[in-house]
């Protein structure tokens, strides 16, 4: 009974504050809640399938799956493949071109974190208001949020004029090498005017405009091997160890107070012999105790906000491994990654629209989340060229692990939201 009570007084808050919609946006809502059913069934369908980045036959067959959707839709599909050199599947663009309105770019990826050799969790409803899956909520969820939030548009004929492409990566948790890895997505987010990117929600009340971007690094030191009786005398020095510890200590003193930056080393070997395999991330080793260590080698990545606060840390970290231990010498060098995606008034105006789409639909605020609890994204590519809003898509739990979870009560309204939301940007 204090249910049946509790969820009458949301609904009535619901109505009261929806009264803030147009009769087209109401129709809008009504669309998006009277399709409920096939978007699930959508939902399961491609969480069904096994789409790890590196499986590029199930990467292709959920691309296959969504393009049908955008066919129906009217849009002009493509697929842009990848060199085969990268073993990577490609990516889906779906494309209308009318001349109302923003010009739309919106962003989601087909591929998981989960490959073909690891356990494979069907779609699975655990209770009414939770599933679970393989990429349920990131981000198989988030692209079906794009997917039903358009439907609900074209059901009620709001798509004639609306210039939006729709770009499905193919290998954003594991991407592929190489300039034209991601070429076309950003020539085609060049001709947008916003950029919407749907990876999982936190929750309905939080939207990203802003996510740090990633690189690595690679700290190599040297010394001289010898007995280990001999260690610090000036003839021998400290050894490749002592100095690769060194430089990670100083890395830590001088950087790890600064908002935003972080820096891991993910793997750490040193002795008589180091082979490390980069590619493969994996490293051989071979020394005793009694020798003093010649090499060791530091792998590690580098997180930051904006590309100054990337070229900042750097200019520190060379400065560090400069100041090398006597008898020893060392080296890093650096790769780039995801650039940073930096907070811009385009971007918290993006907000402030999601923002008003909540309200007006009743369901509350909506405002910009904490930069450092995201990491990098392909909408980081392009974030420099246009306006850009991020955390739009599913709601859930547990992203890139075994049970990772969908809410299935709030699904539908960050869909209403979406929907609203694209309705206003291309009047």
């Amino acid at each position: 009974m204090q249910y049946l009570l509790l969820a009458a007084a949301f609904l009535g808050c619901y109505a009261a504050q929806a009264q803030q919609l147009t009769p087209t946006e109401r129709k809008i809502v009504a669309s998006v809640q009277q399709h409920m059913p096939q978007t699930e069934r959508l939902l399961e369908q491609v969480v069904n399938i096994n789409s790890g980045t590196l499986n590029v036959a199930g990467v292709r067959e959920v691309g296959a799956v969504f393009r049908k959707e955008f066919d129906a839709l009217g849009f002009k599909t493509e697929w842009v493949a990848m060199p085969a050199s990268m073993q990577r599947a490609g990516h889906l663009v779906a494309q209308r071109k009318g001349k109302k309105g923003k010009k739309l770019f919106l962003i989601g990826h087909l591929d998981t974190v989960f490959e073909l050799d690891m356990p494979f969790t069907k779609y699975t409803r655990l209770n009414d208001s939770t599933a679970t899956g393989q990429g349920v909520n990131d981000m198989k969820g988030g692209d079906v949020v794009i997917l039903a939030a358009l439907q609900a548009l074209q059901a009620n004929g709001l798509l004639k004029d609306a210039n939006i492409t729709a770009y499905f990566t193919g290998d954003e948790e594991r991407g592929g090498k190489g300039p034209e890895a991601r070429a076309d997505f950003i020539a085609k987010a060049k001709e947008a005017q916003v950029a919407l990117a749907f990876e999982n929600a936190i929750d309905r009340h939080t939207v990203a405009t802003a996510r740090r971007g990633s690189s690595n690094w690679q700290l190599k030191t040297f010394g001289t091997a010898a007995h280990s009786s001999t260690i610090f005398k000036p003839t021998v020095g400290y050894g490749a160890i002592y100095e690769a510890a060194r430089i990670l200590n100083s890395f830590r003193e001088t950087l790890s107070q600064e908002q935003y930056l972080t820096f891991n080393p993910g793997l750490i070997v040193g002795g008589s012999e180091v082979n490390y395999d980069e590619g493969k991330a994996h490293a051989e080793v071979t020394g005793k105790t009694n020798i003093i260590a010649p090499t060791a080698a530091v792998a590690g990545d580098l997180r930051f906000l904006t590309e100054a606060q990337k070229e900042g840390a750097r200019a520190k970290m060379r400065a560090i491994v400069a100041q090398s231990l006597p008898g020893t010498r060392a080296e890093i060098t650096f790769s780039d990654g995801i650039p940073g995606m930096a907070p811009t008034p385009g971007n918290q105006k993006l907000a402030a629209l999601a923002d008003q789409a909540s309200r007006d639909l009743g369901l509350g605020p909506v405002v910009a989340g904490d930069p450092g609890s995201r990491g990098a994204g392909d909408v980081s590519y392009v974030a420099q060229y246009l306006d850009c809003l991020d955390g739009l898509g599913a709601p859930g739990k547990g992203a890139h692990a075994p049970g990772e979870t969908i809410n299935l009560k709030e699904f539908p309204l960050l869909i209403e939201r979406t929907a609203l939301m694209l309705y206003r940007l291309t009047r």
